[in-house]
C-alpha cells in the first residue's frame, strides 16, 4: 500500500475525526462535479435524536440499504464496522497508517472481519463512494485503497474533482461510459444516502471515521484501541 505523507505533529494512534451534523450538503457541489449525479441532500429533522448508547450487535449487523462487502473471513468472531467519508482526511490517514497494521494482525489472520460503510460528508465523497460500489465487490476494497491513497490529489480545494476521479476510475478499469453511468445511477445514490441516514439515526454516527467492534463504539482509532477492544488488552497511554 502506498504511503501517505505523514503529519509530523500527530502520531498515527491520534488520528482525529471529522465532525458533521446531519445537514443538507450544498448543491453547489453538483455544478463542481458537472455530471449527471443526483446530488446529496441528507434530510434530517432539525433536532435529530440519534441514540446515545451503543447499538445491539444484531441491530448493527442487520441488512441495510446496501449490501455489506466483507473483508476477511466472513465467519470470524470479531466484527469491525467502520463508517467513513471518502473526502475525510482523518479517514485517509487511518487507511494509510493504521489499517495496514490492523489488517495484518487481525483480518489476514482470520481473527476479525472488516466492513466499510459509507457516511459521505459532501458531493465528492458521494461520487467516490459510488465509483467504489460500481467497481464490484471484488474490487471494492482495492478501489477504496486507491481513492484514499490519492485523496490529496482529488479531494482538495482547487482540484478538478471529477476529472481526477475519472483518471483514478480509468486506472481501475472504468471506461468513459461506465464512469458516467455509475455517477448517474439514481438508485445507488439513494441507497448511499440511506446508509448515512440509518447510521446517524439508528447508531448515532455523527463523525468520521467511526468504528464499532462487535457492536461497541470505539473511543479512538489507534491500533492500541482496536487491540484493547478485540483482545481485552489495556491501552498504553500515548505519552507513557
Amino acid at each position: 500500500m502506498a504511503k501517505r505523507k505523514k503529519d509530523t505533529t500527530e502520531a498515527p494512534a491520534e488520528v482525529k475525526k471529522s465532525k458533521t451534523g446531519l445537514y443538507a450538503i450544498g448543491a453547489a457541489a453538483v455544478a463542481a462535479l458537472a455530471v449527471g449525479l443526483y446530488f446529496f441532500s441528507a434530510e434530517a429533522p432539525a433536532d435529530p435524536k440519534a441514540p446515545k448508547t451503543d447499538p445491539e450487535m444484531a441491530a448493527l449487523m442487520e441488512t441495510g440499504p446496501l449490501e455489506d462487502v466483507v473483508l476477511g473471513d466472513p465467519k470470524a468472531d470479531t466484527v469491525i464496522v467502520e463508517y467513513a467519508s471518502m473526502t475525510c482526511p482523518h479517514c485517509a490517514q487511518f487507511y494509510t497508517e493504521v489499517f495496514p497494521q490492523l489488517k495484518e494482525k487481525y483480518i489476514d489472520t482470520g481473527k476479525a472481519r472488516f466492513i466499510f460503510r459509507e457516511f459521505p460528508l459532501d458531493g465528492l465523497a458521494v461520487a467516490a463512494s459510488m465509483l467504489a460500489r460500481c467497481a464490484g465487490n471484488d474490487r471494492f476494497y482495492p478501489m477504496l485503497d486507491g481513492l484514499f491513497e490519492t485523496q490529496e490529489s482529488w479531494a482538495v480545494p482547487g482540484a478538478d474533482g471529477k476529472e481526477k476521479l475519472k483518471l483514478i476510475a480509468k486506472q481501475a478499469g472504468f471506461s468513459e461510459e461506465s464512469f458516467e453511468q455509475c455517477l448517474a445511477d439514481k438508485e445507488l445514490f439513494d441507497k448511499l444516502v440511506a446508509v448515512r441516514k440509518k447510521a446517524h439515526e439508528d447508531y448515532g454516527v455523527d463523525a468520521t471515521p467511526s468504528f464499532f467492534v462487535n457492536g461497541k463504539r470505539l473511543p479512538g482509532v489507534g491500533l492500541e484501541v482496536f487491540e484493547s477492544a478485540i483482545e481485552g488488552k489495556p491501552e498504553t497511554p500515548a505519552n507513557g
